[in-house]
């Protein structure tokens, strides 16, 4: 018993011993202004590349990506149907499609469904 622990203090030694050294190494200046700027075939870029993005195409591709999970979860349920009671995998559809219902009304009543602006 005491080599398990001599064995597992030297080993917790040796592994933090490592970490420090590679976190010293491992430093890096804080701020060079040509890494940190864009490349544009070799010449400084016209005006700066760090344009905002449309939060609207961001709300559109979080709904999406919900809307993707939701299938997913969707389409397992028809194959678990065979081997539950027919009670119990109604009303968890039900109470499953529901909540997709109600969180498309939102969407729908906030406004996040129109394209054409």
């Amino acid at each position: 018993m005491l080599s398990i622990l001599t064995i597992s203090l030297i080993i917790l030694i040796i592994s933090m011993v490592v970490m420090f050294i590679a976190s010293i190494l491992s430093k890096k200046p804080l701020v060079d202004r040509e890494k940190s700027s864009p490349f544009e075939c070799g010449f400084d870029p016209k005006s700066s590349s760090r344009l905002p993005f449309s939060l609207r195409f961001f709300l559109i591709t979080i709904i999406f990506l919900i809307f993707d999970v939701e299938i997913a979860l969707i389409l397992p349920i028809m194959l678990i149907m065979k081997f539950s009671n027919l009670m119990v995998w109604t009303t968890t559809s039900i109470i499953f499609i529901i909540i997709l219902l109600v969180g498309l009304y939102h969407e729908w009543n906030q406004g996040m469904l129109n394209w054409s602006n």
